[in-house]
């Protein structure tokens, strides 16, 4: 198991996040990105096993982790704290490994930001949320969320969101973690998703792309063939058996793919 370090940076955009760092220091830079209401913390099983030839960041974006969130909170303001990410650690460019709606963070700077990319991966991510019934739904159910946040509640959203076969002292943890977003972050967090549509922008991603997703993936199953077709330098690998969040189901094979691709398209960062 690889060694985690847990550190802050001072962001540009006016924030200081909390990030996991892992990794070799000379070695190509890839950075992850959680999904909605989570942290760094759902990425600790990849990180852990990540390879040393890989130099890997995980911040905990604004509003999540107990992060402030200063101005607005959709995915074009968490882009923007992602570039401002990467100039507070010096890196011109790095890869991105973007989870569910991380996936839709990632996928929005590499499309506007191409130079700042050297590869793209996806998992488990949509091409949109705004043409799902059931985060419409939600939406306005967290119209009624207040201060402080229902344990039972969290619970749920964690075990809605996760593999089916996540051990119970994970699902424990990963909610501690999402207690620590606010209940206005909820609210306003997938408001910006909700209207954010990047599908236009696919078309302009220059990076290398790897599309991860579980086969029994009901949320963004159908989106992979979307992101397929738009992304021009894009593949798809499906996991059998598996629904959403590929990266906690099954961590061992997500890094060994995830390594190998980026091993193979982008070898010196």
């Amino acid at each position: 198991m690889g060694a985690i370090t847990v550190r802050s940076a001072a962001l540009a955009t006016g924030i200081t996040v909390p990030y996991a760092e892992t990794g070799d220091a000379s070695a190509p830079p890839v950075v992850l990105v959680h999904a909605y209401v989570e942290s760094w913390r759902y990425f600790e099983p990849v990180l852990r096993r990540l390879p040393a030839t890989l130099h890997a960041f995980a911040p905990t974006q604004r509003g999540h982790g107990g992060v402030p969130a200063p101005g607005g909170l959709a995915p074009e303001d968490l882009a923007d704290d992602l570039v401002a990410f990467l100039d507070a650690l010096g890196l011109d460019r790095a890869a991105l490994v973007g989870a569910s709606s991380g996936g839709l963070v990632c996928a929005l700077l590499a499309a506007t930001r191409p130079e700042r990319v050297t590869a793209l991966v996806l998992l488990s991510s949509p091409a949109s949320l705004a043409d799902k019934a059931a985060a419409r739904t939600m939406s306005e159910e967290l119209r009624a969320l207040r201060d402080p946040l229902d344990r039972g509640f969290v619970e749920g959203f964690v075990r809605d969101t996760s593999p089916a076969s996540l051990p119970d002292d994970l699902v424990s943890r990963l909610v501690d973690e999402t207690l620590q977003v606010p209940a206005y972050v909820w609210r306003e967090a997938l408001r910006g998703l909700l209207a954010a549509d990047v599908t236009p922008l696919l078309p302009r991603i220059e990076a290398p792309t790897l599309l991860v997703a579980g086969e029994d993936d009901a949320l963004v199953g159908p989106d992979q063939q979307v992101l397929l077709r738009r992304i021009p330098q894009a593949r798809l690998v499906r996991y059998p058996g598996v629904g959403h969040g590929v990266h906690l189901a099954l961590p061992d094979r997500v890094v060994d793919d995830v390594a190998g691709f980026l091993a193979a398209v982008a070898p010196g960062g």
